[in-house]
């Protein structure tokens, strides 16, 4: 759903406290609620394309990479 982006940052601190510790899931369409994980998997018509941390992901600049930019750029 649709929150604004200080509601988005209150979420996100609740869950970062919740997930300390523990393996956790986490499914999401906004990238940036992941950017923090350990591991992300990019999944592409339920295939795992990629894997890997924001920062490894961003400098192969694969389907992650091309996903962060479009996002980017449609929030401008």
């Amino acid at each position: 759903s649709s929150i604004d982006t200080r509601t988005e940052v209150l979420v996100q601190d609740a869950f970062a406290k919740l997930m300390k510790g523990r393996t956790s899931f986490i499914i999401a369409h906004r990238l940036s609620t992941i950017q923090d994980a350990d591991l992300i998997l990019v999944l592409v018509d339920g295939d795992i394309v990629e894997y890997g941390n924001h920062q490894d992901l961003m400098t192969r600049k694969g389907k992650y990479y091309q996903m962060q930019k479009a996002a980017a750029f449609s929030s401008e």
